[in-house]
């Protein structure tokens, strides 16, 4: 959303000093015709929108799929040397609120393959259970 209302204000901005006055968010394309100036700003903001676009998606690869936050704490685990014994070497990031963990390749040889989200489950639910099972009174020594 952020990337679409950057670019639709930037090419806004550049319609602002052009005449004839063109609707909101429109390419004028009488100058786009007949102007090389205007045609080259319009292929910079093409660009420029395509890098904000690609921004946008390549952000939401390292994003957890439930809650949205940034993943963390990047691990290496793996080995080349051990890769019998440990598998081949990845990279893993977690959520910080405990949703999952994403395993990247960290050298992709036989072309490209997607990551691998494990969804961890409530990890909550283990505390609130050990917290019920006192019923509400504190702990005494028999």
């Amino acid at each position: 959303m952020g990337a679409m209302m950057g670019a639709a204000g930037s090419l806004w901005f550049l319609n602002l000093f052009w005449w004839p006055y063109t609707p909101l968010f429109h390419v004028n394309t009488y100058n786009f015709t007949f102007d090389l100036f205007y045609t080259t700003l319009v292929g910079v903001w093409f660009l420029f929108a395509y890098g904000l676009f690609y921004v946008a998606i390549w952000d939401q690869r390292y994003r957890c799929r439930t809650c949205l936050r940034k993943l963390r704490m990047p691990i290496e685990t793996g080995s080349w040397g051990y890769m019998l014994q440990l598998g081949r070497p990845q990279i893993e990031y977690i959520c910080p609120y405990g949703h999952g963990k994403l395993n990247i390749d960290e050298v992709q040889i036989s072309g490209v393959t997607s990551p691998e989200w494990t969804e961890q489950g409530d990890i909550w639910q283990e505390l609130f259970a050990a917290s019920s099972t006192n019923d509400g009174e504190p702990d005494r020594e028999r």
